[in-house]
């Protein structure tokens, strides 16, 4: 009988069975043993480690921005203040898409090109993780609305409460305060970026940037905790800012106005200071410009009319304009000509209408063309004689005007507190060698002495010569801050001009008493204003040349361009034996400065002596020349 066959064999398979069972099972516990090791590296021994991460996710530490000092004039009034206004804000770490976002925003808020492209530009400026990134400020209520109903198409964007700049006086102060705007990626390159985390606009140009560390503050710091999403829980620690300190100026605001009112209309500049203090009491240049366009970001077509405009709006001719001074000096040139030996009082000439040198063809003329005369000192002042000033001016030389010059503030920044004002030129044999590559000539010598040739001055620097003759020789240093946060300014510099000290103290006397007769004598070239003042001015009419003329040709200005006709200027100080003010007036291609300088001069002296405060303030004041 044959072998009965099975086809299962439950005895092998029970063993593979249990075999099986037995690997799997030890696999499972070889995976629980790595899992639990796991586990407990992560817990025990890297616990400081994640749980910092832990925190970093919840948690944040954000800048908390200081509020920016005010700045007020002398009378307490506030020249630039900081006004609420609603921003808009994006942490684009807290957005998946952040193109995404940004197209959503532009279809909410109808953005155009320009502003989609300013807002992808602050998007993607280098910042620290997490901190927000101003796209705009000033948001209207319908803007603010659109974006709380779509905020759920936002994620990351959000809308602050924050304090911006605004100046109440715009125009009439812009070149005094300049302007703060949004921080670029260059300013942060100069300054300390942990005092900045928070802070979007900088000072630019004026005071706002010359004094901006003192403004700005010290940014504090909020320890927050956040949920997933990014919105703020609650506040686990805070740092408080230290707000910035506040600037009191020199500058008085009415007799801003007057200056600017009486400017309105040309284009030129007004400088004023305060003998006894250097305080710079008005500093006018027209046409001006609105600071408050430039906080939250000029339009490209209105920064492009300001740059391009003929009438310079944005330049500061206060600080920056350089002019010849024209007749202006010649008082200077007396008082270096009678302390030099090389005049008296009583020296006099015969004025045929021409001055010439030895041995030289060349006719230099005087303005008038027949001449005046005989001519003492006092005479060559009040009449503003050009023939006398050439004879002067060649006896002393070049080498001793320089110097003289230079000790009354001419050919350089004598400022305390605007290192931006050109130094102007005062020309010298070296600066001509230097320069030129050419050696000086005596005619040269001779242009100089009447304001002309390479000689230019800043209308800073001829007010500023005019209260150190007013002070008769006392240098006090030009300066626009009063006080910090209350506390007066005590400057002690050692690189101060110093005190012009003559061999005969009654030479400033003569000087003086000839401007006096150039405002209140018969003869004198602003004998105009002088009938119509119930005060003392001491003052000097000058007019500029802007384009020379041949030897022979008489000046004709109906001949010439507006803008290549001579500049009208003035300055002097009153009252004359009580200075209490000094000034420049500089009306580019107006003419005679007797005619159009020197009334606009009387205003501003009136505004200020005779305390004319019926004038009111504006909010827009300006305007150029057109």
């Amino acid at each position: 009988m044959s072998e009965k066959r099975t086809l299962k064999n439950l005895d092998l398979e029970y063993r593979l069975f249990k075999e099986r069972i037995f690997v799997a099972f030890a696999i499972v516990i070889l995976l629980v043993m790595v899992l639990v090791s796991r586990m407990v590296y992560l817990q025990v021994y890297q616990y400081d480690v994640y749980s910092t991460k832990s925190d970093k996710n919840r948690m944040h530490v954000r800048a908390i921005p200081p509020t920016r000092g005010l700045i007020f004039d002398g009378k307490g009034r506030v020249l630039a203040e900081n006004l609420p206004s609603y921003n808009l804000m994006f942490v684009r770490e807290q957005a998946k898409d952040i193109q995404g976002v940004l197209n959503t925003l532009s279809e909410v808020l109808e953005l155009s090109e320009t502003q989609q492209k300013e807002i992808a530009e602050q998007t993607y400026s280098q910042r620290r993780p997490f901190h927000s990134a101003l796209l705009l400020s000033q948001l209207t209520e319908e803007q603010i609305a659109k974006v709380s109903v779509n905020r759920y198409r936002l994620p990351g964007v959000e809308i602050e409460a924050q304090l911006i700049r605004h100046y109440p006086y715009g125009p009439m102060t812009a070149h005094v305060l300049g302007y703060v705007s949004r921080i670029s990626e260059l300013d942060l390159k100069k300054v300390d970026r942990s005092q900045y985390a928070g802070t979007y606009y900088i000072g630019k140009s004026g005071i706002e940037r010359q004094y901006e560390e003192t403004l700005h503050g010290k940014v504090g710091v909020q320890t927050v905790e956040t949920n997933a999403r990014g919105r703020v829980l609650s506040v686990l620690d805070e740092t408080l800012p230290q707000p910035g300190q506040s600037l009191k100026l020199h500058l008085d605001t009415d007799l801003q106005y007057a200056a600017m009112r009486a400017l309105s209309g040309f284009r030129g500049s007004i400088v004023a200071i305060e003998p006894k203090t250097g305080g710079i009491l008005a500093i006018v240049s027209t046409p001006s410009f609105d600071p408050n366009l430039f906080v939250s970001g000029i339009d490209s077509k209105t920064y492009k009319e300001l740059i391009t405009s003929r009438d310079l709006p944005m330049f500061n001719r206060s600080i920056r304009g350089n002019y010849p001074p024209a007749s202006t000096i010649k008082a200077f040139m007396a008082i270096a000509g009678l302390e030099e030996g090389v005049v008296t009082q009583d020296f006099t000439i015969e004025d045929p209408g021409w001055f010439q040198l030895p041995n030289d063809d060349r006719y230099y003329r005087n303005w008038k063309r027949i001449g005046h005369g005989t001519v003492d000192l006092r005479k060559a002042i009040v009449v503003s004689n050009d023939t006398y000033f050439y004879n002067l001016a060649y006896n002393l030389g070049i080498d001793r005007i320089y110097p003289f010059m230079q000790r009354f503030g001419f050919g350089l920044n004598t400022a305390l507190d605007i290192p931006q004002a050109s130094p102007g030129l005062m020309p010298s044999r070296d600066w001509k060698r230097t320069k030129r590559k050419s050696p000086w000539f005596p005619g040269e010598t001779l242009s100089v002495g009447i304001g002309q040739g390479y000689w230019q001055a800043t209308p800073l620097q001829i007010a500023t010569s005019m209260a150190v003759l007013a002070n008769k020789g006392k240098w006090v240093q030009p300066r626009l801050v009063k006080s910090i946060d209350s506390k007066d300014i005590v400057t002690d510099n050692k690189e101060s001009p110093k005190d012009i000290v003559l061999s005969d103290e009654r030479y400033w006397d003569i000087a003086i008493e000839a401007m006096v007769d150039v405002v209140h004598s018969g003869t004198g070239t602003a004998r105009r204003i002088g009938k119509q003042v119930d005060y003392t001015i001491a003052g000097k009419t000058g007019t500029a040349q802007v384009k020379s003329i041949k030897q022979d040709e008489v000046y004709d200005e109906s001949k010439l361009a507006e803008r290549h006709r001579d500049h009208a200027m003035f300055a002097g100080f009153a009252p004359a034996h009580d200075p209490k003010i000094a000034l420049a007036v500089i009306v580019e291609n107006a003419g005679s400065g007797s005619t159009t300088a020197a009334p606009i001069a009387k205003m501003v002296f009136d505004a200020y002596l005779k305390k004319e405060r019926d004038l009111r303030l504006t909010e827009s004041v300006g305007g150029g020349k057109e």
